[in-house]
């Protein structure tokens, strides 16, 4: 028997070997969510990542598909989570037959023992370029949703789709906030379902990739939050440290320009990278280290944002693990706040002498940027890199969007210029 097996079988000792001194993240623990990608083949089994989440004071937790396996091994842990319907089963969902089927199949057998509260119809699929995949996310919304009515689940779990924030095309000042031309309609129809239904709006918000595409004008403290300085937003007269705060308030102008006061935001991934080639600035243990532990005190605090002071930001941080065969440069395959091993990849105030072994995991959904992908099929090839975000649309980017896509980001880039030019 090797020693991974042993552990499994004696699981109730897992939690000793997990030692934590986590009380920065226990101070947090209600406040912030953790993604939990799976396009790996060396990670621990879900069984052992189990006391490895809750060590961490984490309550909540987003898949990328609905994998069996996780769910069961959470059962009766009081961990909430968050399922993913991936980007290429939303032409097969939006009728609602199979809406009901997928629900009935990857939602209801594991209620009430596994809380799950959300499920996400795909992935940044506004700005995929692709008509037929737009056209399909608001019914298959639509869809899973009616299935949930007619489970009697419409009360306990909700429905919403995540975006990267190439949806803006004005993004400075974060008061001037507005959605792209070309995507107002099927935003302002997606609100509409959020407002019915009670769901929140999700957004992707990498400030690492505004730092990225402009290490030489983007500040690297301001995207950091540790800026000794602030921007001032002229028309509104609100303050902005950090880029965290301006991405977000500029999403929340963009949504009540088309008349939705009302709506929830959440921050459905963040995080950085702690490795990357020779081309993406900033990747590195330091930078990582300050960026989730920055932000992390930051929703402890329970305060919001400049332009939402009252309401404490929801979060999910990308990731929980590195995941060693995501596609792209190398920095997709170093979000992980954790090594497969369990051990943390950089010192986020805690200490973990790991999960001692690991078991190989079958890929699964995850990761930023990824078309999330529903228990069954192998996982659909991942499109692009890592999600865009406020002031942080590059060349690549440009070369897969439409003409209006590209035109979105020379206003992102300007504005970029111009908020940094005021530090």
């Amino acid at each position: 028997m090797n020693c991974f097996s042993h552990l499994l079988r004696h699981s109730s000792t897992l939690s000793p070997l997990l030692l934590f001194s986590a009380s920065l993240f226990f101070t947090a623990a209600s406040a912030f969510g953790i993604n939990y990608g799976q396009i790996a083949n060396n990670l621990p089994h879900p069984e052992a990542v189990v006391p490895l989440v809750k060590s961490i004071g984490v309550t909540r937790v987003k898949l990328y598909d609905a994998d069996p396996r996780v769910l069961k091994a959470f059962a009766n842990s009081g961990v909430e989570f968050i399922v993913g319907v991936g980007n290429e089963y939303l032409s097969k969902v939006r009728d609602p037959k199979q809406a009901q089927a997928w629900v009935k199949t990857n939602v209801q057998p594991y209620l009430p023992a596994t809380k799950i509260t959300c499920i996400t119809l795909g992935n940044e699929v506004l700005t995929l370029n692709d008509s037929a995949l737009s056209a399909d996310l608001l019914p298959a919304m639509e869809g899973i949703h009616s299935a949930l009515v007619s489970l009697n689940l419409d009360k306990q779990v909700t429905v919403t789709t995540s975006h990267n924030l190439a949806i803006l095309e004005v993004s400075y000042p974060p008061s001037a906030g507005a959605f792209r031309s070309d995507l107002k309609q099927k935003l302002a129809c997606i609100l509409d379902f959020h407002c019915k239904v009670g769901s929140p709006f999700s957004i992707n918000a990498y400030p690492y990739f505004a730092y990225k595409a402009n290490p030489k004008q983007v500040p690297l403290d301001f995207v950091l939050f540790e800026s000794r300085s602030a921007s001032v937003d002229q028309v509104s007269a609100l303050h902005y440290d950090n880029m965290f705060h301006a991405q977000i308030d500029a999403t929340y102008s963009a949504i009540e320009r088309l008349g939705y006061k009302n709506v929830c935001l959440q921050v459905s991934e963040t995080g950085w990278p702690s490795k990357g080639d020779a081309d993406e600035a900033g990747a590195t243990p330091e930078n990582a280290r300050k960026y989730n532990g920055n932000l992390i005190k930051l929703i402890s605090q329970k305060k919001g944002t400049p332009m939402r002071p009252n309401l404490d930001l929801d979060v999910h941080v990308f990731a929980l693990f590195n995941e060693n065969q995501k596609p792209g440069p190398t920095s997709e395959r170093n979000f992980g706040l954790f090594k497969p091993d369990g051990t943390p990849v950089y010192n986020l105030g805690f200490n973990a002498k790991g999960l001692l072994s690991t078991n190989t995991t079958g890929s699964g959904g995850g990761g930023s940027g990824s078309g999330a992908t529903s228990s069954g099929p192998p996982p659909a090839a991942v499109t692009g890199t890592s999600s865009d975000a406020y002031l942080s649309i590059t060349a690549d980017d440009a070369e897969r969007l439409p003409l209006q896509g590209a035109l979105s980001i020379l206003s992102v880039m300007v504005s970029a210029i111009i908020l940094v030019s005021q530090l």
